[in-house]
């Protein structure tokens, strides 16, 4: 069965990045027109909305999510802190007026309060958790028969990638949509610059690079009543079973504007990595730098740089390389070999909103959507990637996908604030570092 699943994973990644330029054409394009005819329209039905996870991002998600066109309401939420949800909703009201209607009944928290908040009669659920929660989340969702917007990453796993898969497909038969937080495919000048690097406008593509380079984020102290569990959640960029590290949760992002462009995932992956700067006990057992080195299906590479260091040169980018020229896929411009240069000259509404905006349009207008695949192969390629640079052996998409090594503990209802979390620290506070040539990865 995995050697199936990898194969259909391959299959479903490269025909829906083929497509997924027109169709983030057709999508950003349609919205504004589209959303005029909606909110013309009468006896337009309500869109009873969900949030589960109301951090920084789940708000903004609950926020973009009440402003598309047609009637929307948000009626549940669902957080493991009650100072998160209290805070979101504050927010979220202040931002939406008119548009929330959350009791304190309809409040629910704990490990298990997804369900909770999921069973609650609505139409559209927004996943914002911490990543590692994701592919249950779905999963329930997508059984409850819910529209889904879930945040990107989809997992920190092979495991957990299976499991979206599979959920998608079910979606399908469904006919539910889905909607997922790369929104570089919902902006105008990434649409722009891809499609033209798909005509020819470099020649052809001999390699790629991309880069998520910065000086971090932030720490939340350990306090004296917190348990162990308690501080991992709130911590969880740290540890891998909720975050799957910085190449996963954040450059995923520029990992996926080159699938985007190739067409697919790659098929084999090895790199390296580790703590030199931020080695601390705060900084839990995720490492500060990866590099890795992508081979594509036709042989080209593609050099993967992510960090996580204070007072170093900081990118966020893409880069193609052709026979013909060069092109900064972020900043949509074009150098051709005899010095001509071409720059996007659209102006991208928020791909934030765009999202939300062509994701509720689907779903009043019944037309299909499902960015499920493409967000579960991007999310794939950066664990491959960390995979890769933890084990410190060069690695197959296939072998990767297959993996049976699962960060997670247990289902998600099954957790309590006294569970050990699966990695714990030492007698002095240190969590163990995962180690090329030792790690098991597969």
């Amino acid at each position: 069965m995995k050697t199936n699943i990898s194969a259909e994973c391959s299959s479903l990644a490269r025909r829906q990045f083929l497509v997924g330029s027109s169709a983030a054409v057709v999508g950003a394009a349609m919205a504004q027109p589209a959303a005029a005819r909606l909110a013309r329209s009468l006896g337009e039905p309500e869109l009873r909305v969900v949030l589960v996870g109301c951090g920084g991002r789940g708000t903004g998600a609950a926020v973009q999510a009440l402003s598309t066109a047609g009637p929307v309401k948000l009626v549940a939420m669902a957080d493991a802190f009650t100072d998160r949800l209290e805070g979101s909703l504050a927010e979220i009201s202040r931002s939406q007026p008119g548009k929330v209607d959350v009791p304190k009944e309809r409040r629910f928290l704990g490990f298990d309060a997804y369900r909770k908040a999921i069973d609650v009669d609505c139409d559209v659920v927004l996943l914002c958790t911490q990543p590692g929660f994701r592919p249950w989340h779905f999963e329930y969702a997508i059984s409850r028969g819910r529209h889904v917007f879930m945040e990107k990453p989809v997992a920190v796993d092979a495991p957990g990638v299976r499991k979206v898969l599979e959920a998608a497909q079910v979606a399908k038969a469904k006919n539910l949509k889905v909607g997922v937080g790369l929104q570089r495919h919902h902006d105008a000048r990434y649409v722009e610059t891809i499609a033209r690097l798909r005509d020819g406008a470099i020649g052809d593509i001999n390699f790629t690079r991309c880069y998520w380079n910065s000086g971090g984020v932030w720490v939340n102290p350990r306090q004296p009543q917190m348990t162990e569990m308690e501080y991992q959640m709130r911590n969880w960029y740290y540890f891998n079973w909720l975050c799957g590290d910085h190449i996963v949760e954040q450059h995923i992002h520029n990992i996926d504007v080159v699938n985007w462009l190739k067409g697919g995932p790659p098929v084999r992956a090895q790199g390296q990595g580790g703590r030199q700067v931020r080695t601390g006990k705060d900084f839990g057992e995720i490492y500060d730098h990866h590099f890795v080195e992508f081979t594509y299906a036709d042989g080209s590479t593609c050099l993967s740089q992510c960090r996580h260091q204070s007072n170093t040169w900081s990118s966020v980018s893409e880069h193609a390389h052709g026979s013909n020229g060069a092109c900064d896929i972020s900043a949509a411009t074009i150098t051709a070999k005899d010095g001509s240069k071409w720059r996007s000259k659209l102006e991208s509404a928020d791909p934030y909103q765009v999202e939300h905006d062509v994701l509720f349009a689907a779903i009043r207008e019944d037309t299909p959507h499902n960015e499920a695949e493409y967000g579960a192969t991007s999310t794939m390629t950066a664990i491959l990637g960390r995979m890769a640079t933890y084990g410190g052996q060069p690695l197959s998409w296939d072998a990767a996908l297959a993996s049976d090594v699962a960060l997670w503990p247990a289902a998600p209802g099954d957790l309590t604030w006294t569970t050990d979390p699966p990695t714990l620290p030492d007698g002095d506070g240190r969590y163990p570092i995962p180690t090329p040539g030792v790690t098991r990865v597969v």
